[in-house]
């Protein structure tokens, strides 16, 4: 008999029916984005000018692209250095699909309908299929999702939405507890859970900081209560090649902060930081209002999120439905009480005195944490043993899910202005006149306000500190014009690819040329063929080239830096350690299993 057909194929079709559900409610939760519009949320024009310059960049043949060009109006900024590369990658491998109008909605549909499965995979370890089914459902039209989606277009957080389910799911699992302390940390997880720890840094910083500490509190959790150091020593033999495999990033966004001013994230906007952004938190001045209504918003979802879980703890508790695999269900009682106490005052010393924690910024990020525990237990608490009634619950949550999507779209949309539409950015990055910049990848003791916009390709100055521009009504920035004959003689640029600047020059007299272009380590700078060292120390960050008379061929070409080259060699290292890993736990697994 052939393979196909020794099929099961009713129980394959009865094994589909909750993934397909899933499916449905993602496609049903991102539908208003498809049917309407887009919403410009308060993330969505960095994402889309992400997209627009590595879809650009791959359109020369540059893979993984590091600086994006139209940022600080044309001077440029390292941002793929910084930022990581799943989603930026993602929407523009989908505009390779789809028009950019659809790229959104799709990249919103697949990151909603990785959370659902995810979450769903996680309760299968615990619950019935059916219950499971609505768990993942709950987790998609969970506040929080629905908020990210809407309000913030946070497209990296969301990634971190399919991840923290199976960063659960690997780290609660153990199959075989009578097995020694090998075998039952190294079963088959620890290969799955690698690569999920490598996904999170790869999605977002906040979130891979969350993750890894996540995955150290359940893993000392759950050997805690096992009894057994398998949990923890799994998770730390997974966070080691997980790290390596996130290298191409991490290396060099690591060992290049000292090239920008980082900090500026955490500490310029005052609403950015821990402290201003506990549950309800409320402050005097004036120019928070704007922050404390969002705060207000995401307080009363992460309020509701939480309150509902606890409640759902409660009776699953008391209905009996944890009884079975009891240590499983107080592991996921442990993240949702972490969680909480993170939301409040109380927990500022924790927030202070670990590492980097700060850097998540706002606590109630943790609610990312929460969809699937809060959709578990809330499925553990009402799904019924009868099929009549299960068919009824699921018709009611289907209501109330509905209800939930209406409401997101009417207050958590964001409407588009001209200029934040995807036609109206696409014209402004077509045009050349370039985009404010982001103060966290601005070079050290340079200020992104200072730098002028509709500058020349390069501008000949006597005086290498000059002013260029004048304040303007229209921009925060100054505006740069030739009647203001602040450049003695002015020069066009053309980038001959994404990382390769050059300009060709007849010098009128000796001075100095102030490139159009951020001044950054990695850049190669020659002049006629000779390299120039020193690149000033502009207020506005611009870079400096002194130049005699006569021609000039000026090229600043991206250089390969130590610390990439070290990322890269350790991500390829951990990917053949991961895949060989893989490829021994699938071995034993097959021998694990009775033969007919």
């Amino acid at each position: 008999m052939s393979r196909l057909a020794a099929i099961d194929w009713r129980r394959l079709a009865r094994r589909s029916i909750g993934p397909a559900v899933v499916i449905a409610a993602a496609a049903l939760a991102s539908a208003p984005l498809k049917i309407e519009s887009y919403s410009c949320g308060h993330d969505f024009d960095f994402h889309l000018l992400s997209w627009f310059e590595a879809a650009n960049s791959w359109h020369h043949g540059l893979f993984y692209p590091h600086w994006t060009a139209t940022p600080n109006y044309g001077a440029g900024e390292p941002r793929f250095v910084f930022y990581p590369p799943l989603t930026w990658m993602l929407g523009a491998a989908l505009q390779r699909l789809m028009p950019w109008n659809a790229v959104p909605a799709a990249l919103v549909f697949l990151m909603l309908a990785g959370t659902g499965l995810a979450t769903r995979a996680l309760a299968l370890e615990a619950i019935s299929d059916g219950a499971a089914t609505l768990a993942g459902c709950v987790a998609i039209f969970s506040g929080y999702s629905l908020f990210n989606a809407y309000e913030r277009s946070a497209f990296g957080e969301m990634t971190g939405g399919c991840l923290m389910p199976l960063l659960l799911l690997f780290t609660f699992r153990e199959r075989s507890p009578a097995s020694s302390l090998t075998r039952r940390a190294f079963d088959g997880s620890l290969a799955p859970l690698a690569v999920v720890v490598a996904g999170l840094w790869l999605s977002d910083v906040p979130i891979g900081i969350m993750g890894c500490y996540l995955l150290a509190a359940v893993a000392l959790g759950a050997a805690v209560l096992r009894r057994s150091w398998a949990p923890a020593l799994r998770a730390a033999a997974a966070a080691v090649p997980g790290i390596g495999l996130a290298s191409i990033y991490l290396l060099p966004a690591a060992w290049e902060q000292r090239w920008v001013d980082v900090a500026q994230a955490t500490t310029l906007d005052p609403g950015s930081r821990v402290e201003a952004n506990w549950l309800f938190a409320r402050h005097s001045d004036p120019a928070m209002d704007l922050h404390d209504a969002v705060l207000l918003k995401v307080s009363i979802i992460a309020s509701s999120m939480l309150l509902l879980a606890l409640l759902a703890l409660a009776v699953a508790w008391r209905r009996g439905r944890l009884r079975e695999r009891r240590d499983w269900w107080i592991l996921l009682s442990f993240v949702l009480a972490v969680i909480l106490f993170l939301q409040f005052p109380v927990s500022k010393p924790v927030w202070m005195l670990v590492p980097k924690l700060r850097m998540l910024q706002f606590p109630w990020r943790w609610m990312l944490a929460l969809e699937a525990p809060m959709g578990i237990f809330l499925a553990a608490a009402v799904w019924p043993a009868r099929r009549r009634r299960q068919a009824g619950l699921a018709m009611l949550f289907a209501a109330l899910f509905a209800g939930a999507l209406l409401f997101a779209d009417h207050n958590f949309r964001q409407d588009c202005d001209a200029d934040d539409s995807i036609s109206g950015m696409l014209r402004a990055w077509r045009s050349g006149t370039g985009f404010e910049g982001y103060n966290e990848y601005a070079p050290p003791d340079a200020d992104n306000t200072l730098v002028a916009a509709n500058l020349p390709g390069a501008c000949l100055v006597s005086d290498p500190n000059k002013t260029l521009g004048a304040p303007s009504e229209d921009i925060d920035n100054p505006v740069w014009d030739r009647s203001q004959h602040s450049c003695e003689a002015t020069y066009a640029a053309a980038w001959v690819e994404p990382e390769h600047f050059h300009i060709a020059a007849s010098i009128v007299e000796p001075g100095f040329l102030v490139l159009r272009l951020r001044r950054y380590p990695a850049w190669r700078i020659t002049v006629n063929g000779q390299p120039v060292r020193d690149v000033g120390s502009r207020e506005d960050g611009l870079i400096v080239v002194p130049v005699a008379r006569g021609a000039a061929n000026i090229d600043a070409t991206w250089g390969e830096t130590g610390d990439a080259i070290a990322g890269r060699w350790l991500s390829a290292m951990a990917l053949a350690f991961v895949t060989a890993l893989w490829l021994l736990e699938r071995k034993r697994k097959a021998a694990m299993q009775p033969r007919l």
